[in-house]
């Protein structure tokens, strides 16, 4: 039997603790998280690194969902980034030494969604208009700036990933 279609998570209502100008990210979020289970359930670790046509391999773009939430996160608590952010960063693309797996980035990078869900409940809506400067060059950006750029940059990655998926498993199946 079939699983009952949920609505998109923006049309089931509020969610607890998070502050009402903040739901739209919160939402964003928790779309991406679904996405990406749905979509990645089942995926072959074999091709976690590849890169058909050029593009991003699904690895990168499960690593970089899960490293840039944090590192905007981090920004938005006005604080800088760490040398293990760092080293995060700069290994982004790049299978890890010890192996991994499809699953494994995946909880990943739930793990993140979870912990900016947690920051975004801490966010008081008073803060969002407040300064915040983004990277060495401390560009100028805004608490809120920062929150929902995280959401929109989620989605855009969650896109790129869900093609490129689709690109690897056309080309298995045929």
């Amino acid at each position: 039997m079939e699983k009952e279609q949920k609505p998109e998570v923006w049309l089931r209502g509020p969610l607890p603790d998070v502050p009402a100008p903040l739901q739209p990210v919160a939402h964003a979020l928790l779309q991406a998280r679904e996405e990406v289970q749905r979509y990645l359930a089942g995926f072959p670790d074999h091709l976690l690194w590849e890169i058909p046509a050029g593009v991003a391999s699904v690895g990168f773009h499960l690593q970089h969902l899960a490293g840039v939430l944090d590192r905007l996160c981090t920004y938005a608590r006005g604080e800088t980034l760490s040398e293990a952010a760092l080293a995060y960063l700069k290994s982004e693309g790049t299978p890890p030494p010890n192996g991994t797996t499809t699953e494994d980035l995946r909880l990943i990078f739930d793990k993140q969604v979870e912990n900016t869900l947690q920051q975004l409940k801490q966010t008081g809506p008073e803060t969002l208009t407040q300064f915040r400067g983004v990277g060495r060059a401390q560009l100028p950006s805004t608490v809120g700036g920062l929150l929902f750029h995280a959401a929109e940059h989620t989605q855009r990655h969650v896109g790129q990933l869900l093609v490129t998926t689709r690109i690897l498993l056309a080309d298995v199946l045929q």
